[in-house]
């Protein structure tokens, strides 16, 4: 008798366990189909093309730039951004354009001018920036060498006076 309950028992557990299991899957496939699928929005948006950024004062420092985008459904076509122009970087050659320099070169005796090169190392926001940049600066004073006394025959002439005291 204790055995047919017994096996009554595991019967029971095992119809529960299948049907407990037969309704988790049912609830996550019902779950699945209620929900709306989500609709892909296709943008008509264009990309944003910004403005070089605009120091708020100077040449460097903090400013602005300003962005525009075109497309005929688009909420927002123009926005303004928060930009920086380092202050170490050669503007010359455009605010937001940064160079790899190499050494500078010997100084030209004729034109009393050494130069260097630069290779484009990073440009900003895309800008149009010279892949290759040379700069040159004034050599500085040009002096020769003075010709000067081994320091030997010195100490040797004070050796010299030594040993006549």
């Amino acid at each position: 008798m204790q055995q047919q309950q017994q096996q009554r028992r595991m019967f029971t557990a095992a119809v529960l366990a299948f049907i407990f299991i037969l309704a988790a899957m049912g609830t996550t496939e019902a779950g699945k189909k209620e929900k709306p699928e989500k609709k892909v929005k296709k943008s008509d948006c264009g990309e944003w093309q910004w403005s070089v950024c605009v120091p708020t004062s100077g040449d460097c420092g903090l400013g602005t730039r300003e962005g525009t985008r075109t497309g005929a459904e688009c909420k927002q076509t123009m926005k303004t951004q928060r930009c920086k122009i380092p202050c170490n970087w050669k503007k010359q050659f455009g605010a937001e354009c940064k160079y790899q320099f190499q050494a500078w070169g010997e100084c030209d005796l004729n034109t009393a001018l050494k130069t260097r090169t630069g290779n484009l190392k990073r440009a900003l926001h895309n800008a149009d920036c010279q892949k290759i940049v040379t700069i040159s600066k004034p050599c500085g004073k040009l002096t020769k060498p003075k010709p000067q006394e081994p320091k030997k025959k010195k100490k040797e002439g004070k050796k010299q006076e030594k040993m006549l005291d």
